[in-house]
């Protein structure tokens, strides 16, 4: 009997897991490595990169009179010998960069 509940237990559990990545899915529709990644190719297209971070959790951002749930990052490029940093934020819906604003 226990063999029995333990594999109906461990079936139960991979049933519950797979339902509740796929409700997060529809949820969260890029991951932060995802928004990152993008990002970085965005900013590629332009030079070099040195460094990259993002918040892994997004926050609401007003650009243009709208809301946009998004990620906040940033990256480094080397520029004529000396480093720039960017602050940027990426859509979760689309994965576009909203805004990216160099910093001091």
């Amino acid at each position: 009997m226990s063999v029995k509940k333990a594999v109906l237990a461990a079936g139960l559990g991979v049933a519950v897991g797979y339902i509740a990545k796929q409700q997060l899915d529809q949820i969260q529709k890029i991951t932060p490595e995802k928004a990152l990644k993008q990002a970085k190719e965005t900013f590629k297209k332009q030079g070099p990169i040195s460094g990259s971070w993002i918040y892994m959790k997004p926050q609401e951002v007003e650009k243009n009179g709208l809301l946009y749930n998004a990620y906040r990052g940033g990256v480094t490029r080397s520029l004529d010998g000396e480093n720039k940093q960017y602050e940027f934020y990426v859509d979760v819906e689309t994965g576009a960069v909203i805004d990216s604003v160099q910093t001091v």
